[in-house]
């Protein structure tokens, strides 16, 4: 080492980092190969050097008879795969292998090959322009499309229940999903699988061939080329009708596709398989939430019973109690019962320890007294007392039996004067009601829709007035009030039959306002069609006259003899009589068929309003 060496002398140490968990996808030609053997059970990326392998083992046929019975004309209906003499492969043939078969037909075949072999050859239909159109065809990727979406040798049939039942599902239906994912616009078809496929990659399977998208189209088939057309218009027409004839086609194979598949969904094993195991979920989760509502419905039950025994021992609880309270105050009945007998028997014994025979009176009167005041305990203590201080201890307890009694008297007379007090201040500062005229006529109203026998009379003509009474805002009528008003009434000489009579006369001064009011208003309303405030006859104004308001004549009041006859009368004449108010009148001696009218009109009234009393009352 020199000198500058040992002086720069350093390491370079390397400090590792901590390990970092990252998301890798997977890709390589390994992971492809892999892939595509797990999918598809083939290796894909050596297919180009197996196809090449193919190609050199590939041998083309050579059918001279099959070429000569060719029509040049019919070219639309001649195989080209056969006439360029690769029948068998097909559509799996390769560019390669078609430009190979067409270079060994033109060498073979060519009219100059053939006339050098002095074989005669006509221009005009020779064979070998066939061969020249399959190879236009064939050779190109549109036109090869066009003609193999039409291949004559495509099975487009679907299987049979026969072909089902013979081959078995998977083989039966595995060909023909073979046969037509060829028109798969979507590279790497599913496979049908096996009875050991997971439900995951059989869903797969018929959700892609649901959706199939095919890109076989039928323009092979058309019956006119465009360009034959004479002008721009017949060549649209002729591709328009094109078009419709391919839609049509291509509308028929979807749905022979679409009938495959749910032929094959209908007959799948696997499906039915997975169906089941669903409605065995389904019945499970079905058992499980009625097992859950059961146990739900038994825990309620439990609990409601629960609740029951708790009541009942709660029940049985309070009857015990309320039997030993019952039984406790029998007791005590009974100790007090016999401690008063005692008491008795023991103050007879002493003479209820008396030295005269008013002081004899006096204390039998005080055992009594001290027999209903005292108590069992007290009882008995005094029973003690007695016989050892005897009379002295008597009359101690009468003492103070007259004392507590005095008090209980005292205490009792003051809360009765307290009371009596309270309501003297209540009716002192009560305002006294004035009764007006109107308020005395609603009571004669209200005491002539409530005749006696009414249940609770006074309090509900008392309600009547307080209802219909609009003038005593701040006042309340009691039936006290109404039943003291309507004595002091009949005290000042208005019997029944008079009030019932100033009800009648209320009634018929109120018809008579009533009935000025409409006459007013109807010559009111003529008046204003004039010019000058006379009425228009004919053109001419012609004056209004002078009405004079009729004096309301004094009613006579209707008798119970009148009112009977006017009852009987009202239901022997129904409302379907011809003049039946006249009728009625007739048998009401001194009434007119007005007075009828009107004594009706009120009896209705009054009925109404005792209705609406009574509903108010309650």
């Amino acid at each position: 080492m020199t000198e500058g060496e040992s002086n720069n002398n350093s390491r370079v140490v390397a400090i590792s980092r901590p390990f970092v968990k990252r998301k890798v996808e997977c890709a390589g030609t390994a992971f492809l190969r892999y892939y595509s053997i797990k999918c598809h059970g083939e290796d894909a990326l050596f297919s180009t050097s197996d196809s090449q392998e193919k190609a050199e083992e590939v041998t083309f046929e050579d059918d001279v008879d099959y070429l000569r019975s060719l029509d040049p004309k019919d070219w639309k209906n001649q195989d080209h795969y056969a006439v360029l003499g690769i029948k068998n492969l097909r559509n799996k043939a390769s560019d390669d292998d078609i430009k190979r078969a067409y270079r060994q037909k033109v060498l073979k075949h060519h009219p100059d090959k053939r006339k050098a072999q002095g074989e005669e050859v006509r221009s005009d239909d020779d064979y070998f322009t066939c061969i020249t159109k399959a190879y236009e065809i064939l050779g190109t990727p549109v036109k090869r499309r066009s003609y193999d979406s039409v291949d004559p040798l495509v099975d487009d049939s679907i299987p049979s229940n026969y072909d089902i039942k013979k081959e078995g599902f998977y083989k039966a239906f595995g060909k023909y999903f073979e046969i037509n994912s060829r028109w798969s616009e979507k590279r790497n078809v599913p496979l049908l699988g096996d009875e050991n496929s997971s439900r995951e990659q059989v869903e797969k399977f018929y959700a892609f061939w649901y959706e199939f998208d095919s890109w076989r189209e039928f323009s092979y088939l058309d019956e006119e080329e465009k360009e034959r057309g004479a002008d721009r218009e017949e060549r649209r027409w002729i591709e328009k009708q094109n078009k419709a004839a391919r839609a049509k086609l291509k509308k028929e194979e979807m749905a022979r596709i679409r009938s495959l598949v749910d032929l094959a969904y209908a007959n799948d094993p696997r499906i039915q398989r997975f169906k089941q195991e669903d409605k065995d979920k389904k019945l499970a989760a079905k058992r499980a939430r009625q097992d859950a509502v059961q146990a739900k419905k038994a825990e309620e039950e439990r609990l409601i019973k629960e609740a029951q025994a708790a009541k009942l021992r709660a029940e049985e609880a309070e009857r015990a109690r309320v039997e030993a309270a019952r039984a406790e105050r029998d007791l005590v009945k009974k100790l007090l019962r016999r401690e008063r007998k005692a008491l008795r028997d023991l103050c007879k014994s002493n003479n209820y320890y008396s030295n005269t025979e008013d002081e004899l009176v006096s204390h039998m009167a005080a055992v009594e007294k001290i027999c209903e005041v005292m108590k069992v305990l007290e009882l008995q203590d005094l029973m003690k007392d007695l016989e050892t201080n005897g009379r002295a201890a008597f009359v101690k307890t009468v003492q103070e039996t007259e004392e507590k009694l005095e008090e209980e008297r005292k205490a009792l007379f003051e809360t009765k004067k307290a009371d009596e007090q309270k309501t003297k201040k209540d009716a002192a500062l009560r305002t006294p009601i004035e009764w007006t005229p109107e308020m005395m006529q609603l009571l004669i109203k209200a005491v002539n829709l409530f005749p006696a026998g009414t249940s609770q009379r006074w309090e509900v003509v008392a309600n009547f007035l307080n209802q219909h009474s609009t003038f005593a805002d701040d006042k309340r009528f009691t039936a006290k009030d109404v039943l003291n008003k309507a004595k002091d009434l009949q005290s000042s000489d208005f019997s029944k039959s008079t009030l019932k009579k100033a009800a009648n006369e209320e009634a018929f001064d109120q018809f008579e306002k009533e009935k000025k009011k409409v006459a007013n208003h109807v010559d009111d309303n003529s008046i204003s069609k004039s010019d000058s405030g006379g009425k228009l006859v004919n053109g001419t104004a012609k004056p209004k006259e002078e009405v004079k308001p009729e004096v309301a004549k004094e009613e006579k009041a209707w008798t119970k003899t009148e009112q009977e006859l006017l009852e009987q009368a009202i239901k022997t004449f129904p409302v379907s009589t011809p003049e039946r108010w006249d009728k009625i009148a007739e048998c009401i001696p001194n009434r007119t068929k007005k007075d009828c009218m009107k004594r009706y009109k009120e009896l209705v009234e009054l009925v109404k309003a005792k209705k609406q009393a009574a509903n108010l009352a309650k």
